[in-house]
């Protein structure tokens, strides 16, 4: 374990003596039988809108929605709203790596100062490393004034969340020495005011915590990432589709850092993607099952709520699902729909809907 200006960053082994679930007790979908909920008529995303991944519930209500378009990089990547009537619109443009000419947003998060953060992950548009980004779209009166960089030197910028005056992003692919290091890195609100930070990999002191994926198949790490309200962090494992837990000392040190959810033995292929809703429970998607999950955010239970043959998605069912999040008594699954593992790209581009019993 080492200690940075603070901080401490821990290993993917567990502190001794942690633990992280306990009894159940939940209500509603943790109690949920075998039976599949079906989707609804999917939101059919217009030609110029592929590969939609991260997402965000806004103070407003509307989901705001990254549109990677790795699928077809002829139209520049945007970030996207579905509105309370699951109507879709442009919300804003993002800015071109000055290397690349392309930005490639993965994760989202509004944070506490109201604006809105985002993940461009140049891996997907770009062999050369450290040239990933953390953005942020500055937001007044509800509307983008101007997007800065707050955040460079990252590998593969993915999940993000926020909770009070701090900010996670995580880096799925570290080191790509086998077995995989990926981790988080956290930052203040106030560092990221003052210019792009950057970051250094391992070692760097914003790392708090770090990951190994031992899935020689799936080299894939830390994915999507979540705050709960009372502040615990839970990180997503893509290739061993596991979800790690973190605890905080009033310092804000780690104080615990343990396996929380074993998504393999309850029928999940990978997690990717994690989002909490407003009654603590935990969603992710398995893009490589085509299913999304609701998980007890106690035990760690997983609740497979719906799942579907690799497809296009035309009748509303997923095809390749990156993340879900829900909003009232909707879950909305974007599909990213990328060339891997089961999955073949088409051209048919939607966000899956289904509504909870």
């Amino acid at each position: 374990m080492k200690t940075f200006m603070g901080l401490v960053a821990v290993s993917v082994f567990a502190v001794a003596g942690c633990k992280t679930t306990e009894p159940c007790g939940c209500s509603g979908l943790c109690k949920l039988g075998g039976e599949l909920v079906k989707p609804s008529a999917p939101i059919v995303l217009p030609d110029e809108w592929n590969s939609p991944d991260g997402m965000t519930l806004g103070k407003d209500g509307n989901i705001y929605l990254s549109i990677n378009n790795v699928g077809d990089q002829s139209h520049p990547a945007k970030v996207g709203i579905i509105d309370s009537n699951d109507e879709v619109r442009v919300f804003t443009d993002l800015p071109v790596h000055p290397e690349t000419g392309k930005v490639s947003p993965l994760g989202m998060v509004f944070g506490s100062d109201g604006h809105l953060y985002v993940a461009d992950n140049q891996t997907f548009v770009s062999d050369q490393p450290g040239l990933s980004r953390l953005l942020r779209v500055n937001i007044q009166d509800g509307k983008p004034v101007g997007t800065d960089v707050v955040v460079a030197g990252l590998q593969m910028a993915n999940g993000l969340s926020a909770h009070g005056d701090y900010i996670v992003v995580n880096d799925t692919s570290i080191d790509k020495t086998y077995p995989l290091t990926s981790g988080t890195y956290r930052f203040t609100l106030e560092e990221l005011n003052g210019g792009p930070v950057e970051v250094e990999g391992l070692g760097d002191p914003h790392l708090i915590v770090t990951l190994k994926t031992r899935n020689k198949e799936h080299q894939i790490g830390a994915n999507g990432v979540a705050y709960a309200a009372n502040g615990d962090l839970f990180v997503c494992n893509f290739g061993d589709a596991e979800i790690w837990k973190a605890t905080f000392a009033k310092s804000g040190e780690v104080a615990c850092w343990a396996l929380f959810s074993k998504g393999k033995q309850q029928g999940l292929a990978c997690v990717d993607g994690l989002q909490i809703d407003e009654f603590g429970k935990l969603w992710t998607a398995d893009f490589l099952g085509n299913a999304i999950a609701c998980i007890c955010p106690k035990s760690g239970k997983v609740k497979i709520v719906a799942k579907n043959e690799p497809g296009t998605g035309e009748d509303g069912s997923m095809d390749a699902p990156s993340e879900c999040i829900r909003r009232g008594n909707k879950v909305y699954a974007a599909n990213i729909d990328l060339s891997y593992g089961p999955n073949e790209t088409d051209g048919f581009h939607s966000i899956s809907v289904f509504e909870l019993p």
